[in-house]
């Protein structure tokens, strides 16, 4: 069984592939396994994940759609965590570690999510999900870092880790 099965999940992908899987691979512990579930692409993305070797592929046979796609890939999958990763994500170096140490450390923990800033502005939050998510009284969604059309800076103001009732795998 592998530590950390890392699962990316793709249809039609290449472009988002070629350009953020290279990091991915680069940055991650070594315990880490990479899989790439492909809901049957028609572009080039299974040709291109052949450059990938160190990628466990999983070809799925027919466009399962996100939830789907996620669920009948990771049945093939044996790890003690699983990181559903967009392929459009940009991990940056040591972005896994304090993930499995806070996994490891709280036994109790459903999931965790890191801060997730923005590919745009990089010193801001993403919108999708910010740094965990609440529901408000009225059952309004909100994020640490984004309520409504409000973005915040990164200012270290969300570096501690608390309990959110969301996480989002997202952007």
């Amino acid at each position: 069984m592998t530590k950390v099965a890392i699962v990316i999940l793709n249809w039609n992908g290449a472009k988002m592939l070629r350009q953020y899987l290279p990091t991915v691979l680069l940055y991650s512990r070594e315990e880490a396994t990479v899989y790439v579930a492909d809901n049957a692409s028609t572009d080039d993305s299974l040709q291109l994940l052949e450059g990938f070797p160190e990628v466990k592929v999983i070809t799925l046979d027919k466009n399962w759609g996100f939830a789907e796609g996620y669920n009948k890939a990771l049945k093939q999958i044996d790890a003690e965590y699983y990181l559903l990763l967009n392929s459009d994500i940009e991990v940056t170096h040591h972005w896994l570690t304090p993930l499995v140490e806070f996994m490891d450390a709280h036994a109790d923990a459903a999931a965790c999510q890191p801060k997730l800033l923005s590919i745009v502005d990089r010193d801001c939050f993403e919108y999708a999900g910010a740094s965990g998510g609440y529901i408000d009284r009225y059952g309004y969604p909100f994020c640490r870092g984004r309520v409504f059309e409000t973005v915040e800076r990164d200012e270290g103001q969300y570096d501690d880790a608390v309990e959110v009732l969301w996480a989002t795998g997202q952007p």
